[in-house]
């Protein structure tokens, strides 16, 4: 069975260019009928979050990427665990990797290292001055094993190192890159095993892979010079190794590598902006893959269906925030309006307005949706809803001057506006439909130009330069609400 896995390290928040690791390690398994498992990497202890395990979890399962096996979000927002390979999360691991580092200790493969912090750097002054490759000199490789182990029983701080050949190539078939080839001269001997027992990223991702059989790795392309290291860890160990996957990096538009210096890259970030998750996952998908047709509107399932890893391209992609906005418009644009509505209750909330479904009189318990309706294929994101319509609840302040349409004079303005008031007054029926022709009917037997009637009537009811047309506003804000704008506005007129 394919098996795949997501590992990341709860050092801060999500970030999208793991989310789209997740996306496509979830999308190949799920394609291939197989399990998508969640790894908490947990060993940097230096830049260990608190709350970074629960914020990765919350936002895979916002975005849909449930995890088969592995780390779980739980009741009341809790980490559990599920499967038979746990534990899944490597702090809670430590004894299974000193066990498999003893074991290359013993066969030779490895050894214990006590070079302190300032020779390791001397010796890095000295290779960049000689122009030579920055690495491990293998200066503690050639201690015996018994005057390493006597110096580690009394106490003696040290690492352990695992022995690289340095001659020849490694070489590995990667599932977008092709063969990669790796010169062994360039490849030092790495630690493993840190002075405060806790793994290094190298030997927990290997020993772990293997014993949750891991048959698929995707990961980001700067794992990819690690490759050899990982690739003799599974050579002395006798483990068959796993189809590896490096994915291209994302880039700001100005081609720079994508981190929070230059804007927002968490996937909280954009949660917290009223971004949709089904558009950040379509969004996501397109950084890197191409499905090779014009279809750029995909739902997760079909995602599922459609995506291939041999159609990840190589090169680089590019994470253009005006794409991720038209994705979400669309989206915003065909969401059920109820659906919506229960959306962007929270921000509306959040603004301190009511959206109450028993106010206006349009289309009587569905009110809000008719106020959601106004604007919503003009914002790009459900935080801009709240302050596109605010103008629905709150008339905002406004001058006088904006009542008059640019061809029309303050004279006209001031007959018009009270002669409509007075003629919608005594309408029964209070519908953009019924609205638009009875106002249609009226202005042509008035013989008034149609901009000198609506512009002055659209200000009244949004006390805006820009909104949605009249008859609509109209609409929402009801018959009594209407009428009381447009008093307003003929006194602001006069005075």
């Amino acid at each position: 069975m394919i098996r795949t896995r997501f590992a990341p390290s709860p050092t801060g928040y999500l970030h999208v260019g793991g989310l789209r690791t997740a996306l496509y390690s979830y999308l190949f398994a799920k394609q291939k009928g197989g399990k998508f498992l969640l790894r908490i990497e947990d060993t940097d202890r230096e830049r260990f979050v608190t709350d970074g395990t629960l914020n990765i979890l919350k936002s895979l399962y916002w975005a849909g990427i449930v995890p088969d096996e592995g780390a779980q979000l739980g009741k009341g927002d809790t980490v559990t665990q599920k499967g038979k390979h746990g534990p899944y999360i490597q702090s809670e691991r430590l004894d299974i990797y000193k066990e498999y580092a003893a074991e290359l200790l013993d066969a030779g493969h490895a050894y214990y290292c006590f070079c302190n912090s300032e020779r390791l750097e001397q010796l890095r002054e000295t290779q960049q001055k000689n122009k030579m490759p920055t690495g491990y000199d293998g200066a503690c490789a050639a201690m015996a094993p018994a005057e390493a182990k006597k110096r580690v029983a009394a106490g003696e701080k040290c690492v352990v190192r695992l022995k690289m050949p340095k001659d020849g190539e490694t070489r590995a078939k990667d599932l977008i890159r092709g063969e990669v080839v790796f010169k062994n001269e360039l490849q030092d001997d790495f630690i493993m095993l840190k002075s405060d027992g806790y793994p290094t990223y190298h030997l927990a991702s290997v020993v772990d892979d293997n014993a949750m059989e891991i048959t698929h790795v995707v990961r980001g392309e700067e794992w990819l010079s690690s490759l050899p290291k990982h690739i003799q860890l599974y050579a002395y160990f006798k483990w068959e190794i796993p189809e590896f996957s490096h994915l291209p990096l994302l880039l700001n538009p100005d081609k720079s590598k994508l981190s929070k210096r230059q804007g927002d890259v968490a996937v909280e970030d954009f949660r917290a902006k009223g971004y949709l998750p089904e558009a950040m996952v379509n969004f996501i998908a397109f950084l890197g893959w191409n499905p090779g047709t014009a279809k750029e509107m995909y739902s997760l399932e079909e995602l599922v269906k459609d995506f291939s890893l041999e159609k990840v391209s190589k090169a680089s992609a590019v994470f253009n925030l005006e794409k991720l906005d038209w994705y979400n418009k669309e989206y915003l644009r065909q969401m059920p309006l109820e659906e919506l509505a229960k959306q962007a209750m929270p921000w509306f909330e959040k603004a301190g307005l009511n959206p109450s479904p028993n106010r206006g009189g349009a289309r009587g318990g569905v009110w809000f949706e008719s106020v959601l309706a106004l604007e919503r294929e003009r914002v790009a994101t459900l935080s801009e809803l709240p302050a596109a319509v605010k103008f629905v609840f709150i008339l905002p302040e406004y001058e006088a001057k904006l009542l008059i349409w640019r061809k029309g004079t303050l004279a006209e303005a001031l007959k018009i506006l009270p002669e409509i008031k007075d003629f919608l007054a005594g309408l029964k029926k209070w519908d953009k439909a019924s609205l638009e022709i009875k106002i249609g009917e009226w202005i042509k037997e008035k013989d008034y130009a149609t901009g000198s009637v609506l512009w002055p009537l659209r200000v009244s009811l949004s006390g805006q330069e820009n909104s949605p047309g009249p008859y609509e506003i109209a609409e929402v804000l009801g018959k009594d609400e209407s009428l009381k704008r447009l008093e307003t506005a003929i006194a602001k007129l006069k005075n």
